[in-house]
């Protein structure tokens, strides 16, 4: 846990100094929510992962209501309704169930290992997945449903689900993506094809994917200096504190700097995939649960990981994903916070 202790708090102050360069406004917020993440972090460490285990079942309902009172009480910012206004703090409850949805999946797979082999096991997993997915999706917010499914699927390659299953699910949703495209909001479709034919429409939808490879590009290796971030600070570049902060970040710090936060987020991976291999072999429940969340909770995180900064660098379509730690927000920090509060790191 030391490792990834220290990790998150040095990618932390590269967050923090990276707002303040952006505004100084969002860094001390930014500060504020660390602070609540660090308490929820000693809160939930002194709880321990066996509360959450023993009611699983209801933080997973509780959560599917929650989702669904975002329609009904929800703020909607930008075209989606996600957040609950708390006042003090913009409640996201698709951040937050990412968490216990790893702790179901995870306690639900490894009560059922002996009764993988049937179908229906694997068409509840499913139902399980689909409810939240959709949901989410219909927010909208394609890019955290996706990581639903990015969670639930590194779980149950690493179950004893019959893999002609998950082969036969693959393959069906293959033939039907074709349909998927209808469903898809106008600003989602543009996102997609402004990223596979990058001239066009330059100042609309292709507009920030542009602007994010030049802001990444033109710190160069040592950046522009804090604060020197041209493309934040003259607003040229959208979202610069959230979704593209990776962006203003290689631009104020360079290569070195984002080079540094990518190897932090490595040392953070590392260490949970050690965690992983120790108990990959233990046949016992209890260490089944522990391999399935430490699975979860990785590819949670190395999927926003891995997104964003593509994402941020023109490789893949523009998905709303937020970069765990450096991205500006609440709720993203303190879900990582609480998940990494439960990893079973010192039981191994």
């Amino acid at each position: 846990m030391t490792l990834i202790f220290i990790s998150s708090i040095l990618l932390s102050f590269f967050s923090f100094f990276n707002l303040l360069g952006i505004n100084h406004n969002y860094a001390f917020a930014q500060l504020g929510f660390f602070i609540f993440s660090t308490i929820l972090f000693i809160v939930i460490s002194v709880i321990d992962i066996e509360y959450f285990k023993k009611n699983y079942k209801f933080f997973y309902w509780l959560f599917i209501l929650l989702l669904l009172s975002v329609f009904l009480i929800g703020d909607e910012i930008r075209g989606s309704k996600r957040w609950i206004d708390l006042h003090f703090f913009n409640f996201q409850p698709s951040e937050f169930f990412k968490i216990f949805f790893i702790i179901f999946i995870a306690k639900f797979i490894s009560l059922k290992e002996s009764d993988m082999v049937r179908r229906r096991t694997f068409v509840y997993a499913l139902l399980y997945l689909t409810l939240p997915f959709f949901i989410v999706f219909k927010q909208p917010d394609f890019g955290n449903a996706l990581s639903y499914v990015v969670i639930f699927f590194s779980i149950v390659l690493f179950s004893k689900i019959p893999k002609k299953y998950i082969l036969t699910f693959v393959i069906v949703t293959i033939l039907i993506l074709p349909l998927g495209w209808n469903v898809l909001r106008d600003y989602q479709k543009q996102r997609v094809v402004s990223f596979f034919i990058a001239t066009e429409d330059l100042k609309g939808s292709n507009y920030n994917m542009i602007q994010s490879k030049i802001s990444a590009g033109s710190g160069k290796f040592l950046g522009r200096g804090l604060g020197y971030g041209t493309q934040s600070k003259l607003f040229f570049l959208p979202e610069s504190h959230t979704d593209f902060a990776f962006s203003s970040l290689s631009e104020q710090f360079g290569f070195l700097g984002a080079f540094s936060v990518i190897f932090l987020y490595f040392l953070i991976c590392l260490k949970i995939i050690k965690t992983i291999i120790n108990n990959y072999a233990k046949k016992g429940i209890d260490d089944r649960f522990y391999m399935y969340y430490s699975v979860g909770f990785l590819s949670y995180f190395s999927f926003q990981v891995f997104v964003n900064i593509a994402m941020n660098l023109g490789s893949f379509p523009v998905a709303g994903v937020s970069l765990p730690i450096i991205s500006y927000g609440g709720s993203s920090l303190a879900t990582y916070a609480l998940g990494i509060a439960l990893l079973p790191v010192n039981r191994v």
